[in-house]
């Protein structure tokens, strides 16, 4: 039997981009059959976390001087409260939006704060654990940033999309809703006028909230996949020192140390970034959807 051998450099990015899944084989490109069942799994513990978090701080919320973690969050729900008010005009819609908003930011942060753990731990662990049970370990794939997955991503913003929609006909009613995707953004006076626009009027609209929904989805998914792809990198340098101790093999070791510590400095700020960008867009649209063309 051929010994083992280390894993190549695209052996082991290919390994950590894989998911686990309801398939063995590699995912294609659009296959509504699959499951990512790590990224289900991690989103929901996070969302769990975030809930979590939340309920307890409001439990132990107090009307005298506030401990830390109290004052954190009354700290992040006035923030966000001050968003809504600023986007959204309708007090009651305020109600159940800005917890919302709240919500999403909290769940997003705590999703993408899962890419400073060391890039191998939870896998190795989840591949040691797949060798004890039986099982194959190279076919154990765990990725454990939910956001890093397009279809977590694209489902968060077509939640947004569906709520976008409620509040579209809940305001203008569903009448008015309907006849606004046929006559705006080109109003035209006279019902010639209008026939003859309303399929470009209805198709820009579909268009807008198509934009929208897979940028909302894919900005996100973008910047955390790439942080994510970055920290593989700069584990390579790690694992390129080998079993031999050399000068230079010490030397990429120090720079895997020193790369992926800015790295992971710099990148609180970047999962802290898009988490507030995915709630403000939230906001945003559906703020216009209390809006008229």
């Amino acid at each position: 039997m051929a010994s083992e051998h280390a894993p190549t450099a695209p052996e082991y990015i290919g390994h950590h981009l894989r998911h686990w899944q309801n398939h063995a084989e590699p995912q294609a490109i659009v296959d509504w059959s699959y499951i990512n069942y790590d990224s289900v799994f991690w989103s929901f513990v996070m969302g769990a976390l975030a809930v979590f978090l939340l309920w307890r701080a409001s439990r132990k919320a107090t009307s005298g001087v506030p401990g830390k973690f109290q004052g954190f969050v009354e700290l992040l729900v006035e923030m966000v409260d001050t968003q809504a008010k600023s986007i959204i005009p309708n007090a009651t819609s305020r109600k159940a939006v800005a917890p919302l908003a709240l919500t999403v930011f909290v769940w997003i942060f705590f999703m993408n704060a899962m890419d400073l753990i060391p890039v191998d731990l939870l896998p190795r662990l989840w591949t040691e654990y797949y060798a004890a049970t039986g099982h194959d370990p190279h076919h154990a794939y765990m990725r454990v940033v939910p956001t890093a997955d397009l279809s977590i991503t694209l489902g968060m913003s077509i939640s947004v999309l569906l709520v976008c929609l409620y509040y579209n006909m809940k305001i203008k009613g569903v009448g008015g809703w309907i006849k606004e995707l046929f006559t705006a953004p080109f109003h035209a006076h006279g019902a010639v006028g209008t026939i003859l626009l309303i399929i470009p009027n209805f198709f820009l609209n579909m268009v807008e909230f198509g934009a929208k929904t897979i940028s909302h989805g894919m900005r996100l998914w973008g910047n955390m996949y790439a942080g994510e792809l970055v920290f593989m990198l700069i584990a390579l340098l790690g694992a390129a020192v080998g079993t031999a101790l050399t000068a230079g093999g010490a030397g990429l070791w120090v720079l895997h140390l020193l790369a992926g510590s800015a790295w992971a400095i710099f990148h609180i700020m970047v999962i802290t970034l898009q988490a507030f960008i995915f709630m403000m867009l939230t906001l945003v649209y559906i703020g216009q959807a209390h809006e008229g063309h």
